[in-house]
């Protein structure tokens, strides 16, 4: 039994691959680069693959199973970048990662902080050496009604945690939890967009939910709403926030994911032109904070990770039943 891992970190997620291959008994091998074409075969002979959010399209799922890679296991919480329905046809299990709640919980209501108290703007304007207070007055989190779209693990652990500031607390989700209920009222989605004065996301990205905040869902929101979102970037169109932030709608953005972000985050860029627009206009406007997709980024979350896709990969070959199983049923 083996697992290649693609884009494997020598400097954070090699030692926990080295510690758990010795507990599972399981071979690895792995490159930093992204699964390609070209690259594909460095596979052979591997019973699963391993890579972090990347094109794990119909191409690419056909290329690894005529290598006879067996399964697609994401170092990631979101799976929407797979064609799990060609895996599924080809017989190929899927699986994701989970980590402890807190780090990506407590990331975002640090956004929330610093989009409430325009921390984005109050630094750049230090770096100016402009000390003046006029334009940076800011919001108390305490005072504010949040509003928590996805009440799973994370979601939830954002409703605890917020509930010590004295925030009112507005909840959404397809399925209620009686946990996040301990927290939070649970309202629809247009009560939520409607009395939230920041809205955080925390739900996975699907079909059914993309572009969740889209023109029309801004225009159901309060004039200055803060918006936060840690879960995936194809939840918000990016457009529509755009055109929101510019006409004032909007008052801040936090945004640790956004739409189109594979081949961005994660690569060191420096010194190029980057095709991307709607990241260039994100980042010229002063009420904005972007962050590389790093809300998930502990020492703690980064071996739990690695842990799953050991755990996945030895489930899925002994024919055992495994939380991180996502394979289309």
């Amino acid at each position: 039994m083996k697992i290649f891992f693609y884009t494997l970190r020598p400097y954070d997620e090699l030692a926990y691959a080295k510690a758990l291959s010795e507990e599972f008994g399981i071979g690895f091998g792995g490159c930093e680069d992204y699964p390609t074409p070209e690259n594909a075969a460095l596979a052979a002979g591997y019973d699963a693959i391993s890579f972090t959010p990347c094109d794990m399209g119909r191409e690419m799922v056909e290329r690894f199973h005529a290598l006879g890679v067996k399964s697609l296991c994401c170092r990631s919480i979101g799976f929407d970048h797979v064609d799990r329905q060609r895996a599924r046809e080809l017989g190929m299990a899927v699986s994701n990662v989970d980590y402890p709640p807190n780090g990506v919980a407590n990331y975002a209501i640090m956004l929330m902080m610093m989009s409430l108290r325009q921390i984005g703007h109050i630094l750049k304007r230090g770096e100016a050496q402009d000390y003046s207070l006029k334009g940076k007055i800011g919001r108390d989190l305490s005072g504010c009604t949040v509003g928590v779209i996805g009440t799973g693990r994370i979601g939830r652990t954002v409703l605890a945690h917020l509930s010590a500031f004295g925030c009112r607390l507005l909840a959404y989700d397809l399925c209620p939890s009686p946990e996040g209920a301990k927290y939070a009222e649970y309202v629809d989605l247009d009560t939520l967009f409607a009395q939230s004065d920041v809205i955080t996301l925390h739900t996975n990205a699907t079909e059914e939910n993309h572009h969740l905040i889209d023109a029309a869902a801004l225009e159901k929101m309060k004039p200055g709403v803060v918006l936060i979102n840690t879960a995936r970037g194809k939840l918000i169109d990016s457009d529509a926030l755009i055109a929101a932030i510019e006409k004032g709608k909007v008052g801040a953005a936090a945004l640790d994911v956004l739409e189109n972000e594979n081949g961005l985050y994660y690569y060191n860029r420096a010194g190029e032109a980057i095709p991307n627009p709607e990241l260039a206009l994100l980042r010229s406007f002063p009420n904005v904070l972007l962050t590389d997709h790093t809300a998930f980024y502990t020492g703690e979350n980064v071996e739990s990770m690695v842990r799953g896709v050991f755990e996945s990969a030895d489930a899925f070959a002994k024919g055992q039943p495994t939380r991180h199983d996502v394979s289309l049923k």
